[in-house]
């Protein structure tokens, strides 16, 4: 009786260590692996056009902002991110680019901190 239940405790604590292990934190975030800040360093080709709305907004500008897109939590880390604000972008008229690049899949209605993707 005793041997069952040692056995039964020890294999209580293996599968918490197990869950721990397989559940716990990976650093992954609203961008996977990488930060919202790293993210908007590929954003650069973006930087006239999340100041201006009236500036065009470039092919490769757009390129990324359809990758970043198909994440709506890391798009919106990425605007809102110490980098971006860092650089001048102004949330309000960068949340417009993807409206702006006629990227069709974008996220519409997508809430990001006090706006909403167009």
């Amino acid at each position: 009786m005793e041997a069952t239940m040692k056995y039964i405790c020890i294999m209580g604590f293996l599968s918490i260590c197990a869950i721990t292990l397989f559940s716990g934190v990976n650093g992954a975030g609203e961008c996977g692996k990488s930060t919202p800040d790293m993210e908007a360093m590929k954003l650069a080709p973006c930087a006239s056009a999340t100041q201006d709305e009236n500036a065009s907004v470039s092919k490769s500008c757009c390129l990324q902002v359809k990758k970043l897109g198909q994440n709506p939590s890391c798009l919106c880390a990425v605007m809102l991110s110490n980098t971006a604000k860092n650089f001048g972008v102004k949330p309000e008229i960068a949340i417009t680019i993807p409206k702006r690049c006629n990227l069709a899949d974008r996220p519409v209605g997508y809430k990001c901190g006090g706006y909403t993707l167009p």
